[in-house]
C-alpha cells in the first residue's frame, strides 16, 4: 500500500506541477471550485479568514492565534473535552484489544500516540491552507446553497525553517470550518444562482484578491454569520512496521454543530457515519435500519449518493484504520452489514435483499447509476461514509492536506494539496454550479470514491481520475458474462493493464504493462 501512495504522489506532481491538476491545457480543475494559490491563503490567514478572526471576530487581524487561546475560547471548550475523552477510550479500546502492543507518545512505543498537549500548546496553530466550494451539497440543506469550506491545518510556529527548500512543521490534524454558502444574515437578493456565477466567474484566469473580495467576489459574502460546524481529523496513533504487523494509521474524525443562541459548538453525529456495532446489536435498530434503506426512494438516493441517513442510525465518531486495502476486512465502515461478512447470523441485508431491492428498482423505472450488483450496494454503503471515504484515495489519511505556503518555497513545495478523490470530482462540481448559474436544476448524483462519475469521462479521460496510470480499475473474470456489472467500465487506458491490489478483491490499479 505504500508503494501505491507513493504512486499517487508523484502522478499528481508530473501530470500538472505542484499544487495544480490538470486534465487540459486549459485550466487547472480546480480554478473556481477550490482556492489553494499560496499566496492568497496566507493573505486570507493573516487577515478576515484566520481562525482566531474567524470564531472570534473582535479579535485584530493579524495576530497569531495559538492553539492555547482556541481552546480557551468558551466555543470551543466542548470540542477540547470532546477529544479528551476520545483519547481516553481510544486508549482504553486499544489496551483491551491489543494487550501486548505498547501505545504512548513518542517513538518507543508500538502505537505513537498524538500528543493532546498539542492542544493546550502556545507553539502551535491551525493555518489556513485552503478553501473550498461544495455547493454540490446543497441537496442536503438547500436553503443553504450548500456549503464553502476553510480548511485549516495545524503547524508548528516554533520551528525555524533552515534550507531553501524546506517545509513547514505540519501536523497531521485538520479542522474543516463549515460555513453555509448563504449564511441567514445575508441579504435575499443573494440566490444559489448568484453564489454559482460569482464562484464560476473566477475560473477564467488565476485568482486575486480583488476577484474574490470585490464587488461581486465570491468570497465578499461570507463571514462568521455563515458558520454552520467544525469537522476534525486526526491521525491518532500511528504503528510502524514491525516484526508483528504491517504498518497502521489510525484517524480520529468528529463534528461538532454550532449552536448559534449558545454560541458554542456541540458534538454531533457524523453524517451517514453508519454506527455498525450499535445496529448489529440491536434488533429493532437493525430492523428498522433495513426497512429504511430497502425503501425504493432511499435506495436510489443511496445509488445516487445523495443519501442522507438518519441520526438514530449514525454514530458520534469514527476512526478510519488506513490503508483498508481493496480487500473486504472489518477495516471497513460497512464490513458485517451484509450478509458473508462478519458473524454468521448478525448481518442486516441479506444477498436476496439486495437482489429484491434491484428488481424492485427496475420495476419501477428506476434507473440505477453505480449499484448493479451485491458488491455494488457493499462498495456504495461503505463509501458514503466518513471513514469509509477517507479510506479512499487518500494522501495519508486526507483528502485535502492542505497547500504548505508557510515553506521556504511555497510554488516549490512537493506536498501535493489533494487527493485523487479530490480532484477527479472537480468536473461534477462544476458541473453542478453551471446549473445554479443557469437556473437549472442540478445532478447532485456522483460516481463510487474510487473512480469519477461519467460525467467527467471525456475531460480526464487518461488521467490517474480515469483509466490513467495510478487509476482505480476491475480485473475482469475469464468469463466475460461472469463480470460484474457494477464495475465493469473501470478499465484501463491502451497501453496499461489493471495490476491486482488484493489477495481476494478484484480490484486493481492501472500500470504499464509488463514485458
Amino acid at each position: 500500500m505504500s508503494r501505491v501512495l507513493r504512486c499517487l504522489l508523484v502522478v499528481s506532481v508530473l501530470l500538472c506541477g505542484v499544487g495544480r491538476a490538470c486534465a487540459g491545457e486549459d485550466r487547472p480543475l480546480e480554478r473556481g471550485l477550490a482556492i489553494i494559490d499560496p499566496v492568497i491563503l496566507r493573505e486570507l490567514d493573516h487577515g478576515r479568514f484566520g481562525l482566531g478572526r474567524m470564531l472570534s471576530p473582535e479579535r485584530s487581524a493579524g495576530a497569531p492565534f495559538s492553539n492555547r487561546e482556541l481552546f480557551s475560547l468558551p466555543a470551543m471548550v466542548p470540542v477540547r473535552e470532546a477529544l479528551a475523552r476520545e483519547f481516553d477510550r481510544y486508549v482504553t479500546d486499544h489496551k483491551a484489544s491489543l494487550p501486548n502492543e505498547s501505545i504512548g507518545v513518542g517513538e518507543g512505543f508500538a502505537f505513537q500516540l498524538f500528543d493532546r498537549d498539542l492542544f493546550d500548546s502556545p507553539d502551535v496553530r491551525f493555518v489556513l491552507s485552503g478553501i473550498v466550494n461544495r455547493m454540490d451539497r446543497a441537496y442536503v440543506a438547500p436553503a443553504s446553497c450548500g456549503e464553502i469550506r476553510l480548511i485549516y491545518r495545524l503547524t508548528r510556529t516554533d520551528v525555524p525553517l533552515i534550507g531553501e527548500n524546506a517545509v513547514s512543521q505540519r501536523l497531521p490534524m485538520t479542522l474543516n470550518l463549515v460555513l453555509k454558502a448563504k449564511g441567514d444574515g445575508n441579504d435575499a437578493a443573494l440566490t444559489c444562482r448568484e453564489i454559482a456565477r460569482r464562484w464560476l466567474a473566477t475560473a477564467s484566469a488565476p485568482p486575486t484578491l480583488d476577484s474574490l473580495f470585490g464587488k461581486d467576489g465570491p468570497l465578499d459574502v461570507i463571514g462568521d454569520r455563515n458558520i454552520e460546524r467544525i469537522e476534525t481529523n486526526l491521525q491518532i496513533a500511528h504503528a510502524p512496521k514491525s516484526a508483528v504487523r504491517d504498518f497502521r494509521t489510525d484517524y480520529l474524525l468528529k463534528v461538532f454543530d454550532y449552536d448559534g443562541e449558545a454560541r458554542r459548538f456541540v458534538e454531533a453525529p457524523l453524517e451517514n457515519q453508519i454506527d455498525r456495532d450499535r445496529i448489529l446489536t440491536d434488533e429493532t435498530l437493525r430492523r428498522d435500519f433495513k426497512a429504511w434503506l430497502l425503501d425504493s426512494g432511499h435506495f436510489a438516493e443511496l445509488d445516487r449518493g445523495t443519501l442522507v441517513i438518519p441520526e438514530r442510525f449514525l454514530a458520534r465518531r469514527a476512526v478510519a484504520p488506513t490503508p483498508a486495502g481493496f480487500d473486504v476486512s472489518d477495516l471497513q465502515p460497512e464490513f458485517g452489514l451484509t450478509e458473508g461478512e462478519g458473524a454468521a447470523g448478525k448481518a442486516v441485508f441479506s444477498d436476496s435483499d439486495v437482489v429484491g431491492a434491484l428488481k424492485q428498482a427496475a420495476a419501477d423505472g428506476t434507473r440505477l447509476q453505480n449499484i448493479q450488483s451485491l458488491a455494488g450496494f457493499e462498495r456504495r454503503l461503505n463509501d458514503v461514509t466518513c471513514a469509509g471515504c477517507h479510506q479512499t484515495r487518500g494522501i495519508g489519511g486526507f483528502h485535502f492536506p492542505g497547500v504548505d505556503w508557510m515553506a521556504a518555497k511555497p510554488s516549490n513545495s512537493t506536498v501535493v494539496p489533494a487527493s485523487p478523490h479530490f480532484f477527479g470530482d472537480q468536473v461534477r462540481r462544476r458541473d453542478i454550479l453551471a446549473s445554479f448559474r443557469e437556473g437549472k436544476a442540478p445532478d447532485f448524483s456522483r460516481g463510487f470514491a474510487n473512480r469519477p462519475q461519467l460525467r467527467g469521462k471525456a475531460e480526464l479521460a487518461g488521467t490517474e481520475y480515469s483509466d490513467g496510470w495510478g487509476a482505480h480499475c476491475y480485473l475482469p473474470p475469464a468469463k466475460p458474462a461472469e463480470a460484474d456489472r457494477s464495475f465493469r467500465g473501470w478499465t484501463c487506458a491502451e497501453g496499461l493493464a489493471c495490476q491486482p491490489a488484493g489477495q481476494t478483491s478484484r480490484m486493481g490499479m492501472c500500470f504499464v504493462r509488463a514485458r
